[in-house]
């Protein structure tokens, strides 16, 4: 970061500063409604109607829709992805990521990160089918993509203004040696993801005055052996709120709960994978800057299921 950025960047912690207190002076509550998913991988239509389990379930549109009606209910909503946006149907093999690039600028998402099968295709094509076709930000803070086709491509993090609410969105990817081949992330550097985002968590809530921290990861929820999991970040996190999670398509039929280094409430999320689930957590702010989560859903997509 460059003198003046720096200088910027203290000048708008400062500012935050002076105006938090000022947010929930009067007897007020804010509301931000979150909306997930994970796991996707390449799922754009419904799966087929053939008796099977998931018959007719998924698809964008449905998705899409679903998404537009809640937005149209609530002021300030949120819509995130926890990686592996490809790989699993031919629209991939054939079209390398463009689709689905396409598919999730069009229904706005904020924010996502990069699964393991997202590098399926090699970091240039993923960078190229970003820039192109998706458009929005990619934010890890515990993959270092310097000399790769993504340095200028990805955030460690990014806040959102929702009403009085600043949200801090980070995001974590799972350890790439052994699990995806050397040549597809190149330089791409794994860094211990509860250090990077236990660090991007404290700079967000301490500097830059966060109401709600937010991380994005594709850890996965839990393992019998000592793999950084969504369960081992949770305990070992401070400042996180909430974790957002993939890679492990598990359906959860509600957030977990745990508590974090501090003995602070954590909450994690996942839905499933395929596109079969949007994840819905809404939260309420209080004047004392209480979080409170007083809704959670886990909605199956299925045609013309709207809210």
């Amino acid at each position: 970061m460059n003198r003046r950025n720096f200088i910027a960047s203290g000048s708008m912690a400062a500012g935050s500063l002076l105006w938090q207190p000022a947010v929930f002076a009067a007897d007020m509550t804010s509301r931000l409604t979150i909306l997930h998913t994970n796991d996707v991988h390449s799922r754009l239509d419904p799966f087929p109607k053939d008796g099977t389990r998931n018959a007719g379930m998924g698809g964008v549109a449905a998705r899409a829709a679903l998404i537009n009606s809640i937005r149209k209910q609530e002021e300030h909503v949120l819509l995130l992805d926890a990686g592996d946006i490809f790989q699993g149907t031919p629209y991939f093999n054939v079209f390398k990521g463009e689709p689905e690039m396409k598919a999730m600028r069009m229904m706005g998402y904020d924010a996502g990160i990069m699964g393991n099968h997202d590098f399926d295709a090699g970091l240039e094509n993923f960078a190229l089918q970003l820039t192109t076709h998706g458009r929005f930000p990619i934010v890890m803070c515990n993959y270092g993509f310097a000399g790769t086709p993504m340095e200028s491509l990805y955030v460690p993090y990014k806040v959102f203004k929702k009403g009085d609410i600043r949200v801090g969105v980070t995001g974590v990817g799972i350890e790439l040696e052994g699990l995806v081949p050397e040549l597809l992330y190149g330089k791409t550097v794994y860094q211990d993801p509860v250090v990077a985002a236990n660090n991007t968590a404290d700079y967000l809530r301490k500097k830059l005055n966060c109401d709600m921290v937010i991380c994005i990861s594709h850890l996965g929820d839990k393992y019998a052996d000592d793999q950084v999991s969504d369960e081992v970040f949770a305990k070992t996190s401070e400042n996180i709120d909430l974790i957002i999670g993939g890679h492990t398509h598990r359906f959860f039929e509600k957030p977990r709960e745990y508590r974090n280094a501090s003995g602070r409430q954590v909450w994690v999320n996942q839905v499933g994978w395929g596109g079969l689930q949007l994840g819905r957590l809404d939260f309420e702010f209080s004047k004392k800057n209480e979080r409170k989560m007083i809704k959670n859903q886990s909605i199956s997509i299925v045609e013309n299921n709207v809210e």
